[in-house]
């Protein structure tokens, strides 16, 4: 018969694993000059979806006509492919729009009671890349801190809104006293989760086999803690890439959406470049008021409820196709070639789309994907079927599995998408 021991005893004696030894620090990032190009993931979700009858097209195929939206990525057309027919099954929440939460996780029925949402796609390719570069993943936001970004333990990971900011901790280097500040606080979380390293013999003895799993998974948990925290601490020795870019200012008013998503959109080709991370996410988000943008006199989340009005499809049409913009300028930062007559955009896969397929009714399927640049054969529209949709996250295995990541398997996938 096992003793009882308290939550508080628990919680203090898991910290365990990290009594281990210190584990390796990660190598530097290299230099690609002559070298393969890593694999690259951008992953940007607008969370009010995309008017699907400015976006997809009559035909499929390589043959297909420029529709309103489409035009703004002419220039870009042999550099992408657009789907529909992808959704996440078993999407309807707690709120309509709870599906923010799982685009990048496909976790089912989010918000409702019991939810747990579970690892976002970016973060297993994040995972698996680990300290290979100064930060194994960049999470960017258009207003507020909420992220489409989870860890393992299905926790989100906060946003960075602000561009100075975001341009600071990749090519800024701190002063001294800065770096102490750092260090100390590193030197911090290592001596917490030390110190409570000496009860794990008498824990293990006093729990359950089935309470003793759960401890398994906390302490590998913590592990995965300790290997951060060390890698991070080695990053500090490391200087920070030098580029030739003046420091983004922030545009404080929300109403100044699309130069907003600009800024952000513009670090990206940088963190890239100089290969301060490999994984990137970008929510634009739905509430910004009313948009500055002429010709819009109405909120962005208001009008994508148009109940098929004209004119507040007409006010939608502005926004999107404004959206859409600045989305194909990314594609011609990424797009330029190198003095070596490379481009980003052949490394990078760069996804595009939306957990919502329907943004007036709610609905969460027939989402408006577009995939673009990663090596991949493009210049066409791809159809799957909209009544029985192909899982998106189809599509996820088959991007993890370009970054290197050995699974057939995400979320509710039932096997990879042929892209090719």
């Amino acid at each position: 018969m096992h003793k009882p021991i308290s939550r508080r005893t628990a919680l203090r004696a898991s910290g365990v694993a990290l009594a281990l030894p210190l584990l390796e620090a990660m190598n530097p990032a290299i230099a690609f000059e002559g070298l393969e190009q890593p694999k690259r993931m951008v992953l940007i979700c607008n969370a009010l979806g995309l008017y699907a009858p400015s976006l997809f097209p009559k035909s499929t195929g390589t043959g297909y006509s420029d529709t309103e939206y489409l035009k703004q990525l002419r220039e870009h057309r042999s550099d992408f492919t657009l789907f529909s027919g992808l959704s996440h099954p078993d999407q309807n929440g707690k709120d309509p729009h709870d599906t923010e939460m799982t685009f990048l996780t496909a976790a089912i029925n989010p918000g409702l009671g019991g939810f747990k949402n579970s690892i976002s796609v970016d973060q297993v390719a994040a995972t698996h890349l680990g300290h290979t570069t100064r930060f194994p993943s960049i999470t960017l936001a258009s207003n507020t801190q909420e992220s489409q970004s989870y860890n393992s333990n299905g926790v989100m990971l906060p946003a960075e809104t602000r561009p100075s900011r975001v341009f600071a901790k990749l090519f800024l280097a701190g002063s001294p006293d800065q770096q102490q500040r750092q260090r100390q606080r590193l030197a911090e979380g290592r001596s917490i989760l030390d110190a409570v390293g000496d009860q794990t013999k008498t824990l293990n003895q006093q729990v359950s086999g089935g309470d003793r799993k759960q401890l398994d998974e906390y302490f590998a948990a913590i592990r995965t803690a300790e290997k951060e925290l060390a890698a991070s601490d080695a990053w500090l020795d490391r200087p920070k890439p030098a580029v030739k870019a003046e420091i983004p200012k922030d545009i404080a008013e929300p109403a100044e959406l699309l130069g907003r998503i600009g800024e952000l959109m513009n670090l990206i080709p940088l963190m890239l470049k100089t290969d301060s991370t490999r994984v990137v996410s970008l929510m634009i988000q739905a509430d910004h008021g009313v948009p500055n943008i002429p010709g819009v006199q109405g909120e962005h989340h208001p009008l994508s409820h148009h109940g098929q009005d004209p004119s507040k499809i007409a006010q939608l049409n502005i926004i999107e196709s404004g959206i859409l913009s600045e989305f194909s300028a990314l594609l011609t930062q990424l797009g330029q070639r190198s003095e070596h007559g490379e481009r980003l955009l052949d490394h990078t896969a760069v996804l595009f789309g939306s957990n919502l397929g329907n943004a007036n009714a709610h609905d969460p399927t027939n989402l408006p994907i577009i995939l673009a640049g990663g090596g991949y054969q493009h210049g066409r529209y791809v159809a799957h079927d909209h009544n029985r949709n192909t899982p998106l996250s189809n599509l996820y295995v088959t991007l993890l599995q370009r970054m290197g990541v050995e699974t057939d398997r995400f979320a509710t996938s039932n096997g990879a998408l042929n892209v090719t």
